[in-house]
């Protein structure tokens, strides 16, 4: 469903503060399930299946999917990393933490992507450029801490999501002084 340019602008300051709010939320819950193999691996699961989840709504609300093809493809990155995040939590956590780099280096190129496209549409992107960015480098820090000696845990994602949390807030403030401003000045 296409909105008008406005509407469209107070769905993503609206989606932003739900994607920090859900990011804030599952840090919380990663630091108190640190240490409890299940719920940890449940948490593990729900990242990247949200994730999907997101980029599938935010899509859809925004032109479609055709329109918005690199979040198109972070639908179908984070639903397919959803599936591995299952197998590997079953195997060790160390794959479960190489999955998760992998996917933050991927997931963060096509962030930037988007918000390089949404640039001149709505301003206020280079918090969301910085997240991917960010996401990319702390993809490949999570690779080279998987195949190290120390057991990774959910503990070493938290970070990688607090910063996720914290880009999205930015944002999501951006837009909403901006949109004070457009309001004052009309």
């Amino acid at each position: 469903m296409q909105v008008q340019p406005s509407a469209q602008s107070d769905w993503l300051r609206s989606y932003y503060y739900t994607r920090a709010l859900f990011s804030v939320l599952w840090v919380a819950a990663a630091i108190a399930a640190a240490g409890h193999f299940a719920v940890a691996s449940l948490l593990l699961v729900l990242y990247p299946a949200c994730d999907a989840l997101a980029n599938l709504v935010d899509a859809r609300s925004n032109g479609g999917m055709a329109a918005n093809r690199s979040q198109t493809l972070n639908v179908v990155a984070s639903s397919i990393v959803t599936v591995i995040v299952v197998v590997a939590v079953m195997k060790d956590t160390y794959a479960v933490l190489a999955v998760f780099g992998v996917w933050a280096i991927l997931s963060g190129l096509l962030q930037l992507y988007t918000a390089v496209r949404r640039w001149r549409s709505y301003g206020a992107q280079w918090a969301m450029i910085l997240s991917g960015a960010q996401s990319m480098l702390a993809g490949g820090f999570m690779i080279k801490q998987s195949v190290g000696i120390v057991p990774p845990s959910i503990l070493d994602i938290a970070p990688y999501a607090s910063f996720g949390a914290f880009y999205f807030l930015v944002s999501a403030v951006w837009l909403t002084v901006a949109s004070y401003r457009r309001k004052e000045s009309a």
